[in-house]
C-alpha cells in the first residue's frame, strides 16, 4: 500500500498562537517538535496497517519544518515548493492508495480555530460552489480529481466536522477546539496515540468510499481583506471582480481551480 501523508502545523496539538507557528519566533522549536511527532504517529499507524511505500509533505510555511533527523529512514520526504498546482499534496498521482492529512486546520473565515485560514493570510474566505472551503477541501478534491481517497484527518473539531459533513467514511481526529484565541487541546501525547490508532484504522476496508464527488462545475469565489488584492487579481484569465473585494472564477475542471488558486492565494 502507498500512503501519502500531507502534515500542517495550525492542527496540531495545543498550538494557538501564530508566533507557535513561526520560524522565527521563540514559541516555535517545540510545536515544530509537535509537528514532527504527529507526522511520525500517522507514518507509525499506516505502517501497522499495511503501508510500505509513504510519502510525506511538509506543507506548513516554508515548507521546511519537520525535523528531519526524527523522521523513520523508510520515507520519502517532500520539502519547500515546487510551484506546482496540487501545492500542500505536491507529488501526489494515481499511484498513491491513500491519503493522510495531519495538523489541518479549519477554513479562512470560521472561529472554530485562533489560526484559521486558508492557503495563506490574504484571503478572508474561499467558497467552492457556495460553500466555506478549507485546505482540506482544496486537497480532498485535488485528490479525489486523481482517484486518490483521504482517508484520515486529524486537526481541530471544526474542521473534523466539515469533514464528517463532505464525507463520514473519512477518518478523524479532533485534538483541540479553538475558542475564541484560545484552545481546549489534547495534551501532546494524547494527540501521538490518537492519531497513530486513526491513522491505522483508516486504511481498513474500501478506501474508494472516502473519495470526494467532484462536480461538473466549480464556482469559486475569493475574498480578500485588503480590497487592492481583489483588484489585482481580477486580471488573472477567466476571473471577474464582482465587488465587495471579492474575486470569482468558473470552470468545469478542477485542475484550473488549483492552478488559479496557486496564483491568487
Amino acid at each position: 500500500m502507498k500512503v501519502f501523508i500531507s502534515v500542517d502545523i495550525e492542527g496540531c496539538a495545543g498550538i494557538t498562537h501564530w508566533d507557535e507557528a513561526s520560524k522565527t519566533h521563540a514559541d516555535y522549536p517545540e510545536f515544530r517538535e509537535q509537528m514532527t511527532r504527529e507526522a511520525i504517529a500517522a507514518i507509525e499507524g499506516a505502517e501497522s496497517a499495511g503501508g510500505k511505500e509513504i510519502w510525506v509533505k511538509d506543507a506548513h510555511s516554508s515548507g521546511r519544518n519537520l525535523i528531519t533527523s526524527m523522521l523513520p529512514e523508510n520515507i520519502r520526504l517532500v520539502r519547500s515548493w515546487a510551484g506546482h498546482p496540487l501545492c500542500m499534496v505536491q507529488e501526489l498521482d494515481e499511484s498513491f492508495d491513500a491519503v493522510m492529512m495531519i495538523g489541518y486546520h479549519s477554513a479562512a473565515g470560521s472561529e472554530a480555530n485562533s489560526l484559521a485560514h486558508t492557503l495563506s493570510l490574504d484571503a478572508a474566505e474561499i467558497r467552492i460552489n457556495g460553500k466555506p472551503a478549507s485546505e482540506f477541501t482544496v486537497h480532498a478534491l485535488a485528490s479525489s480529481m486523481l482517484g486518490v481517497p483521504t482517508v484520515f484527518v486529524s486537526g481541530d473539531k471544526g474542521l473534523m466536522d466539515d469533514v464528517e459533513a463532505a464525507n463520514p467514511h473519512i477518518g478523524r481526529c479532533a485534538l483541540k477546539e479553538g475558542r475564541g484565541q484560545s484552545t481546549v487541546s489534547m495534551t501532546p501525547a494524547a494527540a501521538v496515540k490518537a492519531i497513530r490508532k486513526g491513522a491505522a484504522a483508516s486504511l481498513a476496508g474500501d478506501l474508494k468510499r472516502c473519495l470526494l464527488s467532484l462536480p461538473e462545475r466549480f464556482n469559486v469565489e475569493i475574498t480578500y481583506a485588503d480590497p487592492n488584492l481583489a483588484c489585482r487579481h481580477q486580471h488573472y484569465p477567466g476571473m471577474e471582480h464582482i465587488g465587495r473585494r471579492t474575486i470569482r472564477f468558473e470552470t468545469a475542471h478542477y485542475l484550473d481551480v488549483l492552478r488559479m488558486l496557486n496564483y491568487v492565494t
